[in-house]
């Protein structure tokens, strides 16, 4: 077993998730079941996946992980980039 607290994608991805709860608070309330909660579970998608491949005993569970999380980084990405768009997030 990995220790993610090792890593420095996982203190990245931690940080990551901390800075989206506290901007995603700001949004419109028209976006309280919309937009924020995708953006908050993208956000907290990417550490949790890295704990859970740390978790993991075989090489390939742990990588097929960490592309999960990889996933919610393009995921959490797209959405920023289209919360900006809309005004929600300055450039």
């Amino acid at each position: 077993m990995r220790d993610h607290t090792k890593l420095r994608a996982f203190e990245l991805a931690d940080e990551v998730a901390m800075l989206v709860y506290r901007v995603t608070a700001g949004f419109p309330r028209t976006e309280m079941f919309v937009l924020t909660p995708q953006i908050r579970r993208a956000a907290v998608s990417v550490p949790s996946n890295i704990v859970e491949g740390c978790a993991r005993d075989s090489e390939a569970d742990y990588l097929r992980f960490l592309t999960i999380a990889f996933g919610s980084v393009r995921e959490l990405h797209y959405q920023l980039r289209l919360s900006t768009r809309l005004g929600f997030l300055p450039n």
